[in-house]
């Protein structure tokens, strides 16, 4: 019984230094940005969602309809509803049609990237949200996405 208390405490110990350094790791990454005009696709793992390929249906979500009052209206107000959820708009990023902001968890502070496109022509919010390290995030990235979404149309 001793050594099986041993054993647990090792692995739950190792356990929370990998989570630690998976944090300290997705520290240094950037968002991927655009790829020809658009947001890059998500990589294989569930931990991403994106709007820009209805064809990679394990990773899709809907975009964001807007009404075109004013084409720099939805940025700006994507960008205020980032702010209040908590995230942080990175500057360099920030286009008049783009822009990429970051979440990070309050216990081992992973970092996630959140990416916005403008599609003046369809008046689409295009939005791509994804975890830097790990393989599953457990659905935040798509609860985030919807988060965005009840902000702009409340």
């Amino acid at each position: 019984m001793k050594s099986f208390l041993i054993l647990l405490t090792v692995a739950i110990v190792a356990v929370l230094i990998a989570f630690s350094i998976m944090g300290m790791l997705s520290k240094s990454g950037i968002a991927p940005g655009l790829v020809n005009g658009k947001l890059s696709p998500c990589p294989g793992s569930p931990n991403c969602v994106c709007s820009e390929y209805p064809n990679d249906t394990s990773h899709f979500i809907n975009p964001i309809a807007y009404t075109p009052s004013n084409p720099d209206i939805p940025l700006a107000e994507a960008k205020a509803a980032i702010l209040a959820m908590g995230g942080e708009i990175l500057p360099s990023t920030e286009k008049p049609d783009y822009l990429a902001a970051t979440f990070s968890s309050s216990v081992f502070g992973f970092v996630d990237d959140l990416e916005v496109r403008l599609e003046s022509d369809n008046n689409l919010l295009h939005i791509r949200s994804a975890s830097r390290v790990g393989h599953s995030d457990l659905g935040v990235n798509g609860k985030r996405v919807e988060a965005l979404r009840q902000h702009l149309h409340n």
